[in-house]
């Protein structure tokens, strides 16, 4: 028993320098000194992000800390080799194990904006308005993902289909590992089931494309010349209120040298309409530069899937039986159901296993 405690607090040693968790203690300090001006919510905006990253770090820090000590603390008692103590002993080390293999999961989150907001994006592909529909299936697992996760989820742009379900829809989710957990879902998703929408009750495919990338909310991560942007301003359609349909609220911007283009119409006003369009835009370049090993800006080309046949990574299928199979890890589930409901961790932390081996 001995050896095996010695060895998880030698794990659990190796893991926290992985984390960089001195780091992180040194960064928390210097995020509450910044807190303590006088001056710190005179932008708001900034304070709050900069009070969510100071929790977020906060319980990094004082979690491992907390298992560090208790694993040395363990292995100092062990070694004493008081037999009576041996059942407490063992009982003391299984906690901690457990505890441990849960934590671990947090050395899949190497990325280099893992710890930021996810945005997702879901685009209904071929299927016609049964792909409008699956599209508005994903949208209801996601958010169900978020809500049982405790993460906050919020609707920036939605197009709805003009029968049924949604032609597009963006959406932010923020929470630890937030990005981390949800770039898992990029690509095709396919739907095979009984359609609703047909008379006969024909077996049908449907495709909807997921994009997510990371909410980069800083200029000072990715540098983007007012010269490589086309910024088009246009009435708001669809509901939203007298004032969005009856203004120049709407935002349509091009970044020329990738060809980018994100129109938000949600908000209400072409502010903050334009504030959004231009942290999406952010977040995609900042992901394009992630995938291409940072190349420059003009020769990037991100990956343009077809929301159709061939591309998908991942299958659901709901007739003539019920599975989910992600046809990168070759996770899968009979309980089609559940993951529909949310019931996503187990794909993702499939992934991340997968890019990090």
């Amino acid at each position: 028993m001995l050896s095996e405690i010695k060895l998880l607090y030698e794990d659990i040693k190796k893991a926290s320098a992985q984390l960089k968790i001195t780091e992180k203690s040194e960064s928390l300090a210097k995020l509450e000194q910044l807190m303590q001006a006088a001056d710190f919510w005179g932008d708001p905006s900034s304070a709050e992000a900069t009070s969510r990253q100071a929790a977020s770090l906060k319980n990094e820090v004082e979690t491992w800390a907390k298992l560090t000590e208790n694993a040395k603390d363990l292995a100092e008692l062990a070694e004493l080799g008081d037999e009576s103590l041996s059942s407490e002993i063992e009982q003391s080390y299984s906690k901690l194990k457990s505890e441990y293999d849960i934590l671990k999961t947090a050395l899949l989150f190497n990325g280099a904006h893992d710890d930021y907001p996810a945005i997702i994006s879901i685009h209904a592909g071929a299927g016609g308005t049964d792909a409008q529909d699956w599209a508005e299936m994903l949208e209801r697992m996601y958010l169900r993902w978020a809500e049982q996760k405790g993460f906050k989820a919020v609707v920036i742009d939605r197009s709805a289909g003009e029968e049924a379900g949604l032609k597009s829809v963006t959406f932010s989710i923020a929470g630890p590992h937030a990005y981390g957990l949800a770039k898992a879902e990029h690509g095709v998703h396919r739907l095979v089931r009984l359609s609703p929408f047909n008379a006969d009750s024909l077996r049908q495919t449907s495709f909807a494309k997921v994009e997510v990338v990371p909410a980069i909310e800083q200029d000072s991560e990715v540098v983007i010349d007012e010269k490589d942007l086309k910024i088009d301003v246009y009435r708001s359609g669809g509901k939203g209120g007298q004032s969005v349909n009856t203004t120049d609220s709407a935002v349509r911007i091009t970044h020329l040298p990738t060809g980018i283009v994100v129109a938000i119409q949600n908000e209400r006003s072409q502010v903050q309409n334009k504030d959004m369009a231009m942290t999406i835009l952010r977040s995609k370049l900042a992901q394009l530069l992630e995938e291409q090993h940072k190349e420059e800006l003009s020769e990037l080309r991100g990956p343009n899937e077809q929301a159709a046949w061939g591309n998908q990574i991942r299958n659901y299928v709901l007739h003539p039986y019920t599975m989910v199979k992600d046809t990168r890890t070759k996770h899968e589930t009979t309980d089609a159901q559940s993951v529909l409901d949310g019931g996503l961790d187990e794909f993702m932390l499939s992934y991340l296993e997968l890019s990090t081996s």
